[in-house]
């Protein structure tokens, strides 16, 4: 999507953090946005930085309860009249470790840092393609989606799963004019790392460990949410799957990487199974491809076609 000026675009956990950040920037493209939250308190922020501006509207959802998110979604509709972009935003920490006994805390979090996207994706992408205008989705993984985070198990594991959806789901919509981007934020300045100086009474930096005060010391040098959703807006614009913020991993992928191809074996592959690979391979760099930009055929439409289906069949 090479131009944004009048396109909707719907983000989950979109009020506050990098959420907050992506709508700023559409706004400033000339868009329309949903925001969806599930924080009462972050809505009420983000109404009053707004206020004024009819091109936002709120809606309060679960993006892991399938009922709620369609009918936030529905609302847009009955809002805006279409859906162009997507951003499955929405994420919290914690969850555990991976061999922790706990399972009721890990499963909150995958349901929605992992949930929260596939639920997203297969509640509005289907309205992004009936309209057969062409669209974008941006789903938020995480640097702990391509390097590990000690002690974030749960985390972890939902963000590389993003990372995969979002591959498979791009070579899927590729052909429909609809682009996929990963978001791969760093150290970025939202609520899902407070300091202690944002809430003092509860967060105490005497005293605390030294990673933690290193994961402070950080956050506070951390990306502004603006200028991530700066960089989504031309990841959409250029139709790039990989949107990455901060440089200060690089080293670390690039190592990461040549240890990958280390641990290849010596032995040759059959003519068979090189040829087969070679042209999957093929296939999957032309989906993946920066700039991909099939052109969608326009379906005929009713009324009703933008609705998103109910879970539950109504």
């Amino acid at each position: 999507m090479e131009h944004l000026t009048g396109r909707v675009a719907f983000i989950t956990g979109g009020a506050s953090g990098i959420g907050l950040g992506m709508a700023r920037a559409f706004l400033e493209e000339g868009m329309k946005v949903a925001i969806a939250d599930w924080s009462d308190d972050y809505i009420a922020k983000a109404r009053e930085q707004f206020s004024g501006s009819n091109g936002v509207h709120f809606v309060k959802t679960d993006v892991a309860d399938r009922q709620s998110l369609g009918e936030a979604a529905g609302e847009t509709l009955e809002v805006f009249g279409k859906i162009h972009v997507l951003c499955n935003n929405a994420g919290v920490n914690g969850g555990g470790t991976a061999a922790s006994e706990n399972f009721e805390e890990w499963d909150r979090a995958i349901a929605i840092n992992l949930g929260g996207v596939i639920n997203g994706t297969k509640i509005i992408a289907p309205v992004i393609r009936r309209q057969g205008e062409g669209g974008h989705v941006v789903n938020t993984s995480s640097m702990a989606g391509v390097v590990p985070l000690p002690g974030l198990g749960a985390y972890s594991t939902a963000k590389y799963a993003v990372r995969g959806f979002s591959e498979s789901l791009r070579m899927q919509l590729a052909k429909e004019g609809i682009g996929v981007s990963c978001l791969f934020p760093g150290a970025t300045r939202t609520a899902i790392v407070p300091l202690p100086e944002d809430d003092p009474e509860n967060i105490k930096e005497e005293g605390a460990p030294p990673f933690l005060k290193d994961l402070w010391d950080a956050m506070r040098g951390a990306i502004d949410p603006y200028d991530t959703g700066k960089a989504v807006v031309a990841a959409i614009k250029e139709n790039r799957f990989y949107v990455f913020t901060n440089r200060e991993f690089l080293e670390e992928v690039k190592q990461r990487h040549r240890e990958i191809e280390e641990a290849f074996p010596e032995d040759e592959p059959t003519p068979g199974r090189v040829k087969f690979e070679t042209m999957r391979a093929e296939m999957v760099r032309n989906l993946m491809a920066p700039g991909n930009r099939p052109v969608p055929t326009k379906p005929p439409r009713n009324a009703d076609a933008d609705r998103p289906v109910s879970p539950a069949g109504g």
